[in-house]
């Protein structure tokens, strides 16, 4: 049986979101603003800690900033999976919401 996690954050002016989908095989995407930015698909239930990452777009002149998103399980049952946005030299924690 598959299972779904999804965290999300706006940060930045930015939109952030990790979708994970569980089973025979894990596949993680990253969305950066609604586009996929970075995926990641394995056998199994997934290798963790993963890290994923993406640049988020800044009016010109200003350069594109990295992201990233590093994702590690937490050894709880309820919520298995804990995701993190490090962005511009600061770690915010990014919420589990409900998956679609």
């Amino acid at each position: 049986m598959r299972q779904r996690y999804s965290f999300h954050l706006d940060q930045g002016g930015h939109s952030v979101t990790v979708n994970v989908r569980s089973g025979w095989i894990t596949e993680t995407e990253l969305l950066v603003d609604g586009k996929e930015c970075d995926f990641h698909r394995v056998h199994g239930h997934g290798d963790y800690p993963l890290t994923l990452t993406a640049q988020v777009a800044e009016e010109p002149p200003r350069p594109p900033r990295p992201l990233a998103v590093r994702l590690d399980r937490t050894g709880r049952a309820e919520h298995p999976l804990a995701c993190v946005l490090e962005l511009s030299g600061a770690e915010h924690p990014m919420p589990e919401r409900t998956a679609r």
